[in-house]
């Protein structure tokens, strides 16, 4: 089967990134992460319900607080911190958790970054979290794998502006430097810590993406 899985992203960024760091999957779960995958690659992601913005330059918006599952990666390259990151959470989405059963995908999928004390690149620590489903707010699933993590985030409120394509630190860091340069002088919002929010599967090349910056407490 995990033949069968490197071929779906085959040819892709993603694929190339995370070849070398395919985990291993109980045998009586591989046909579900497949079709999960599968079904990622065709979007049939959920909606996490928060919101949906038109385009525009950047613009401001208030996330209500929720259960999310996280995890962390340290790996040497962002590429590969997320991309393992993205497979763990995937396994327990389609199976591997106390209810057994596919939870249902939610976008965006976050990735939380910090820059270096310079602020010349990425702290190698990232985490990567999914938005449990409505239904499952109340009482999350609990995942089998221990690396995963049940986290209740505060309400959170961001400055947002969309992106396209492959998100290496190189992107990103752009990304930053370019909303700095449009939102100009301020200390209303964090200068440490950042999001990447991710709303299509890692495998497509222009890929919609936004970064996040986070708003100072109230």
């Amino acid at each position: 089967w995990e033949k069968d899985l490197r071929g779906v992203f085959r040819g892709s960024h993603f694929g190339r990134v995370l070849s070398p760091h395919f985990l291993p999957v109980s045998t009586g779960f591989a046909p579900q992460v497949l079709q999960c995958c599968q079904l990622c690659l065709g979007l049939t992601w959920l909606v996490c319900g928060l919101f949906q913005c038109e385009e525009a330059a950047y613009e401001e918006r208030q996330y209500p607080a929720g259960k999310w599952a996280c995890v962390t990666k340290g790996e040497p390259m962002y590429e590969q911190s997320i991309s393992m990151s993205f497979m763990k959470l995937m396994r327990y989405i389609c199976k591997e958790n106390s209810v057994g059963c596919y939870l249902g995908m939610t976008v965006p999928v976050l990735n939380e970054i910090h820059l270096t004390r310079e602020g010349t690149g990425l702290e190698r620590e990232v985490v990567t979290a999914y938005y449990l489903p409505e239904e499952f707010q109340q009482n999350p699933p609990v995942p089998l794998d221990p690396e995963i993590h049940i986290t209740e985030r505060a309400p959170l409120r961001v400055i947002t502006r969309v992106f396209y394509g492959m998100t290496t630190e190189e992107t990103i860091l752009r990304e930053i430097s370019l909303f700095w340069e449009l939102l100009g002088s301020t200390d209303t919002v964090l200068r440490e810590t950042y999001i990447v929010a991710a709303y299509e599967n890692p495998s497509i090349p222009q890929r919609r993406n936004e970064i996040w910056f986070i708003c100072q407490p109230q």
